[in-house]
């Protein structure tokens, strides 16, 4: 009850500063963190450290922006700690899951199972996010940059046979120092077949040193995860404290638009889904409440990573599925962006003043599909996807040149989206596999 009291005056202070009472406002949202912090030791979990973090960022970056902007190097810091652990974690996991079960029947059928999933949740989101745009006509009479300006310089979308190319590391120290996720995931998928082909006496000396690796590096993240709710604060400090009311007002529009789309997506794709294949949502939320919440804090599914796969192993999905599937989704899965590039190129035509007919929006939605396979591992993947779709359809590049103005809060949702996107595929595989057991309780 403190939290929602807390949470409930947070909303009511940051209210009162557009209806021009400021100080009252900081009073009602620093005694918001302050209850909140009362019902976080109450109940102490890593999910509520980590709101209550978000909470005092958001509001370090409005009172004190110049302090907020100077704090981005703790987000950075618990960055490369986690990028630290996630190429021997899933080297380990994988190796382990494979040879020392011997699923090597069972890893095709996983693989196009996770795949179709996320071409469904993908091409789903797509047609979400273009109803809601159309619906909220948040692109109509928006006043755009000069279209002198420049565009930012992006890499061109691989070909089909550059992306199954790159699946393959030709140097696996390479992959590593890259953070090649899927490269790194498809060299220990090879590596653990090999294993598993080997007579059962040679293979378990090294079995038992993964195993141990496996368990050293989840261990090794649980001490990692207590830094979790200070990077949570600092990137969301960084990121209000860095673009400020000035330029997020003149877009809220998009934004709540954005996240509205994202609501929608999770209750009528989403949840559908989840009761169609008996997983329960209670203990679902629970699961994926902490990867989800460091995903929207850091903007980078790479975050909550390692986590993820730690948390849907205690769900009860088998530890060779988890360790498969959520590499996978860091490169394939868009559940999350799907919803943002399609309400990007809608808010794109719309502030250009094109009526797009039922035809472009369908060759809209084609484009989006087809560019969207070609980004792993990509820098920038969402500005990729949208320059390409605008040069198929002729829009010009300035409104999307305005959409990067507020492009990292709305990037927070979509991130957040795609990580539970990774855990759904987790859970779903693993019931179709007849492979789930979900215990009674789940850590939180």
């Amino acid at each position: 009850m403190l939290g929602l009291a807390g949470l409930t005056l947070w909303l009511a202070g940051a209210l009162a500063v557009l209806v021009a009472h400021p100080s009252l406002g900081l009073i009602m949202r620093l005694l918001a963190i302050l209850l909140f912090a009362v019902a976080s030791f109450k109940r102490p979990s890593l999910l509520v450290w980590t709101f209550l973090a978000m909470l005092a960022g958001v509001e370090l970056g409005f009172d004190v922006p110049h302090l907020a902007v100077q704090v981005r190097f703790l987000g950075d810091l618990f960055l490369r700690l986690i990028r630290m652990i996630v190429a021997p974690l899933i080297f380990a996991t994988i190796t382990t899951g494979i040879a020392g079960h011997n699923h090597l029947r069972s890893i095709g059928r996983v693989a196009l199972k996770s795949l179709i999933f996320f071409e469904v949740a993908t091409t789903l989101g797509l047609i979400i996010g273009t109803l809601a745009m159309n619906l909220s006509g948040a692109g109509w009479g928006v006043t755009l940059p000069f279209n002198s300006e420049v565009a930012p310089a992006v890499q061109a979308v691989q070909t089909w046979q550059q992306i199954i190319v790159n699946l393959f590391p030709e140097n696996i120290a390479q992959a590593v120092a890259q953070n090649q996720i899927l490269q790194v995931a498809v060299f220990s998928l090879l590596f653990g077949v090999a294993l598993a082909m080997l007579p059962a006496q040679k293979r378990a000396p090294l079995l038992s040193v993964l195993q141990a690796i496996a368990d050293t590096m989840f261990q090794l993240t649980r001490i990692i995860m207590y830094l979790a709710p200070i990077a949570a604060g600092a990137a969301l400090a960084y990121t209000v404290g860095s673009l400020g009311l000035a330029t997020l007002l003149p877009l809220g529009k998009l934004v709540l638009t954005c996240y509205a789309a994202l609501i929608a997506f999770a209750v009528l794709v989403l949840i559908p889904i989840l009761i169609a294949f008996r997983i329960p949502l209670s203990k679902f939320i629970a699961a994926v409440g902490e990867p989800a919440a460091i995903g929207f804090a850091t903007t980078t599914s790479e975050a909550a990573l390692p986590l993820a796969m730690e948390r849907m192993e205690e769900f009860g999905v088998p530890r060779w599925i988890v360790s498969f599937v959520i590499p996978a989704g860091y490169s394939f899965n868009m559940t999350g962006g799907s919803v943002y590039l399609s309400m990007a190129a809608e808010f794109a035509a719309q502030a250009a003043e094109i009526h797009l007919s039922l035809v472009q929006h369908i060759s809209i939605l084609a484009t989006l599909m087809l560019a969207s396979k070609g980004v792993a591992g990509v820098p920038r993947a969402s500005l990729v996807v949208l320059m390409a779709t605008a040069a198929a359809i002729h829009i010009p590049t300035a409104p999307i040149l305005l959409i990067l103005g507020v492009d990292a809060l709305m990037d927070m949702g979509r991130t957040a989206m795609n990580v539970v996107g990774n855990c759904m595929a987790c859970a779903i595989v693993a019931r179709s596999e007849q492979s789930l057991s979900i215990p009674p309780l789940i850590h939180t």
